[in-house]
């Protein structure tokens, strides 16, 4: 069974549960409350970090699986780590705790996500106004950085990228939900580590971006756009959107998404996808107990005969085989 609530109507419950039994703390500007039992068990940590920067922590297990529908809205910039759970998004396919989020500001498209009840969720989530994230990147002239601009885009569709989770992401996640100070000394703990987990979630796109001898000529926001195709094509191996329907998810012409697709990551987004695929499916051969057909169906192959043939061509032994331990 599904619970379905619109937007509104999970902010209703939160407002109410919260109502019934809250606790604040002012000296270090948070609050905690209660998931509403309708929807299971858990808590919301919110701490105020700066104006308009606000820190989140959720804790939840569902009673069973919640789907949310988000209309088009204006989004703020987001940063936000899954250390447990999974959700699965309308927009990008499933998030667990080996992607990361990275949410400009900008209008959001209309979306619907379901949080599985399957295991618990545990997860951090650092939003801001534009405004804030530009004072906190400005460079010595006030500006943000060109590398970071294509984060901030007012009216403009936003930008949405999924990074893969580093082990150090995961240990400063840990280290903020494990706060041992209390107090002023809390505060200044949450808001150093939310800093050094910007820093660490960031700091790949700036240098990928900033490389001052890239061949590609391509401006920062494009190739930012196409790293985060790229990170839906992993994200959507069972069921994966069409070149150009994946150009328009991240606002590029199809053209365009093609020929930079070459230039950083030296193929085309299909044979990307097949590539991926490929790897994932050789992966899971040797380290579970599914069979082909089960595989091959995940990977998004009907027929586990099209499958194999396509196995054998990338690998040169059959998906039997390869469970077996052949090499």
């Amino acid at each position: 069974m599904t619970i379905t609530l619109t937007v509104q109507e999970d902010a209703e419950l939160w407002d109410e549960a919260a109502r019934q039994m809250s606790r604040i703390d002012p000296e270090v500007g948070s609050e905690l409350n209660p998931m509403p039992s309708l929807m299971g068990s858990g808590y919301d940590f919110d701490v105020n970090l700066y104006p308009d920067f606000e820190l989140k922590i959720g804790s939840y297990t569902f009673r069973e699986d919640l789907q949310i529908q988000q209309p088009e809205w204006n989004h703020p910039v987001q940063l936000g780590v899954t250390l447990s759970g999974i959700s699965l998004d309308s927009q990008c396919g499933g998030l667990d705790n080996s992607r990361t989020i990275i949410s400009g500001s900008g209008v959001q498209r209309q979306n619907s996500y379901i949080c599985s009840s399957a295991q618990p969720h545990l997860h951090i989530n650092l939003e801001m106004s534009p405004a804030r994230f530009t004072t906190l990147f400005s460079d010595v002239n006030g500006e943000l950085p060109a590398e970071l601009k294509f984060l901030v885009k007012g009216n403009d569709r936003q930008t949405l990228m999924y990074p893969k989770t580093t082990a150090a992401i995961q240990r400063v996640a840990h280290e903020i939900i494990g706060c041992p100070y209390s107090g002023a000394a809390k505060r200044f703990f949450l808001q150093a580590k939310s800093h050094e987990l910007m820093a660490l979630m960031l700091a790949p796109i700036i240098a990928d971006q900033g490389k001052p001898n890239s061949p590609t000529g391509m401006k920062p926001l494009t190739i930012a756009q196409i790293y985060a195709a790229r990170d839906r094509l992993e994200l959507q191996l069972e069921n994966p959107p069409s070149t150009l329907e994946l150009a328009q998810q991240v606002g590029l012409s199809d053209r365009t998404l093609q020929k930079g697709f070459r230039a950083l990551f030296g193929t085309t987004p299909f044979d990307y996808l097949t590539e991926q695929r490929m790897s994932w499916a050789a992966e899971q051969l040797r380290e579970t107990n599914r069979t082909v057909a089960e595989i091959a169906n995940l990977v998004g192959y009907a027929n586990p005969a099209k499958f194999a043939a396509a196995f054998k061509r990338k690998f040169g032994i059959t998906p039997s085989e390869c469970a077996q331990g052949k090499k």
